[in-house]
């Protein structure tokens, strides 16, 4: 197919009708108003649903409901209006239920800015609702990846009955770029647990409340397994790590000025290394380990005042020196700002 020029908000609707998305329920909040645009105008035409909501909470509690009959839907939103999803969030978990959520996030806390902000990494990787669950969780850097890992998102949540989140923010959210439409060779997978209808064969149930004698440690045990299990779906980028002597980080929209910065610096000859995880959970911890065990040192990058960082030093294990450059959200840096930071460090390490 011919290149289209769109937003990455339209990319990330774009991917969830080419993985099949039958349902869209949400609520209006911006940067991501696109999405429920494109889906309000192109759902219809493929048999499907949209559905505007009264509010967050109402969205994806049918969103919640269109999932356990095991079709294809997906909820969106922004940082404040995902924060009243999450304690569905954890029911989702809970009955582990194949659903796709998209956060195009906004400045906080509280109400913030509309601003880029990657402030709500926590909030997608570490559980915005009650008890021990994750969400698989996918950044995309690009909006051909924007296409790409949404449409991924559905066949992951399918796999590992699993809810699956698109991390971006306004940056990416808002910005355009060719995107080449393309088919997609997406798995599906059997769904024996979805609630149907019991004609002709026996009743199937979905709860998340359990008080039998060791129910509950039984139901966590089996959910910490299949975390354990997702890590083989572990993805980074990773660049110019030969003689390395600095590893930048970053994720998501504001790599793209990271990558820049570290290319500058290696045309001046500067040993330095990149590497952008794109899944967020589960964490892409052995590149950062192998690179800790050579001796490299870490830069890591943000657009918020420090989260991943929390996870690049749980990775390698106090083995390697870890610096963090923080952006407060809407503190948008220019690639030589990094770059002159980059030469700081490497400064300091000699």
């Amino acid at each position: 197919m011919k290149p289209i020029l769109v937003k990455g908000s339209e990319a990330i609707a774009l991917g969830a009708l080419e993985a099949g998305c039958r349902c869209y329920f949400g609520y209006p909040i911006t940067p991501q108003n696109e999405i429920p645009e494109l889906m309000a105008r192109e759902l219809p035409k493929r048999g499907g649903v949209f559905l505007q909501a009264e509010s967050e909470l109402a969205a994806v509690n049918m969103l919640l409901g269109a999932v356990s009959t095991g079709v294809r839907a997906m909820t969106s939103s922004s940082s404040p209006g995902i924060s009243l999803m999450a304690e569905t969030f954890s029911y989702l978990a809970a009955l582990e239920l194949p659903a796709v959520v998209v956060n195009v996030s906004r400045g906080g806390p509280g109400l913030g800015g509309i601003e880029a902000s990657q402030g709500d990494y926590f909030q997608a990787t570490r559980g915005a609702g009650h008890g021990d669950y994750h969400f698989l969780v996918l950044s995309p850097a690009s909006i051909q990846e924007a296409y790409e890992l949404t449409a991924r998102a559905f066949e992951l949540a399918e796999k590992y009955r699993q809810p699956a989140m698109i991390l971006t923010d306004a940056l990416l959210g808002q910005m355009k770029e060719p995107l080449r439409p393309r088919k997609l060779r997406l798995k599906e997978y059997p769904k024996d647990w979805a609630l149907t209808g019991a004609r002709g064969r026996p009743g199937r149930t979905l709860r998340s409340l359990y008080l039998g004698p060791g129910e509950l440690r039984a139901r966590n045990e089996l959910l910490q397994k299949k975390y354990r299990a997702m890590r083989r779906e572990a993805r980074a980028e990773i660049l110019y790590t030969e003689g390395a002597e600095l590893a930048v980080a970053a994720f998501g929209s504001l790599s793209r000025i990271v990558k820049e910065a570290v290319e500058m610096a290696r045309e001046k000859g500067y040993p330095v290394a990149f590497v952008r995880p794109v899944t967020l959970f589960p964490f892409p911890e052995k590149p950062f380990r192998e690179l800790a065990a050579r001796g490299v040192r870490f830069l890591v990058v943000e657009l918020n005042c420090g989260q991943m960082v929390e996870d690049v030093r749980l990775s390698v294990c106090g083995r390697s020196e870890v610096e963090l450059q923080a952006f407060p959200p809407s503190d948008l840096p220019a690639p030589e700002d990094i770059y002159r930071r980059i030469k700081r460090c490497l400064a300091a390490g000699k």
